[in-house]
């Protein structure tokens, strides 16, 4: 089995045409990644990959879900903790930032989760019934 770092993602999945070395680097992720040989993605990678594909290089939600969801239906890649990945994935399609959902789908065994993010994880937590609660220490 071989892990896949988050430059290999990002090479298979965005096309820069403006970089000669990049081409290659496209072509080769896609070999590797095409193989169908036995392929693992860890966690910190889709995490780290959602902020390049949406910070760097400006891709709309629903763009990051199609390549997530595409990675996800691959029989010879497995992701870390895929159960926790998919929740978080739908979680981020209902509006949580992608590593606030990531971090409450692995605290799934927890009875809370604490964190200072009111407005952006907390409340949109509540809102959408989402479970390990979300609360603000005081």
């Amino acid at each position: 089995m071989i892990g896949l770092d988050t430059n290999i993602l990002a090479r298979y999945y965005i096309q820069d045409e403006s970089d000669i070395e990049a081409g290659k680097q496209h072509l080769a992720a896609k070999k590797l990644i095409d193989s169908g040989g036995a392929l693992f993605i860890c966690k910190t990678v889709m995490l780290e990959f959602e902020w390049v594909m949406r910070g760097y290089y400006r891709f709309e939600l629903d763009e990051i879900c199609s390549v997530f969801k595409h990675l996800l239906s691959q029989q010879h890649i497995e992701i870390e903790d895929k159960v926790c990945v998919t929740q978080a994935l739908v979680n981020f399609e209902e509006g949580l930032d992608f590593a606030d959902a990531l971090h409450l789908a692995s605290c799934k065994n927890c009875t809370e989760l604490a964190s200072f993010d009111d407005k952006k994880f907390a409340r949109r937590a509540k809102r959408n019934g989402l479970l390990p609660n979300v609360i603000i220490p005081k």
